[in-house]
């Protein structure tokens, strides 16, 4: 008796790994989870949701991404001003920029290039960011430019 419970409450490691393939990593026991089946399981550590209105429009390919001076508090040293724009596409940069402000953006250009996701934004296309001068600070606002 105590074996057949045993049997039918075990899951099976290889549907679970299916629904929750993260468990080893974050260290779930399989044991936590007896008793459930291979769709419970998936239910609840998905991370799927269903898909909004917003992400079910294919959104057009970007083909560039573009920085904008947003603002400048004390003096920059290479001299940028509002509403000067620096141009990143796949094979080359348009405009002026510091190598430190570049060495500083390049993560946030490369990922928005890419099309990731930032689930902290209002707008997915559109971030700031600011340079590493700490006296004289340049804000940049970083945002998508998308075909058509």
């Amino acid at each position: 008796m105590n074996r057949a419970r045993n049997q039918s409450s075990k899951i099976n490691r290889r549907e679970f790994c299916k629904a929750a393939p993260w468990a080893a990593i974050t260290g779930i026991s399989f044991s936590s989870l007896l008793g459930m089946t291979p769709e419970e399981v998936k239910a609840r550590f998905s991370s799927e949701r269903p898909p909004s209105e917003k992400e079910e429009t294919m959104a057009k390919p970007i083909t560039a991404v573009k920085a904008k001076v947003k603002s400048v508090k004390g003096t920059c040293g290479l001299g940028l001003k509002v509403g000067d724009v620096v141009k990143f596409t796949e094979t080359e940069i348009k405009g002026k920029i510091c190598i430190h402000a570049l060495y500083s953006m390049l993560p946030a250009v490369f990922a928005m290039m890419y099309d990731a996701k930032f689930p902290w934004l209002e707008d997915p296309d559109t971030k700031t960011h600011a340079c590493p001068d700490a006296v004289n600070p340049v804000v940049f606002e970083i945002t998508r430019i998308r075909e058509g």
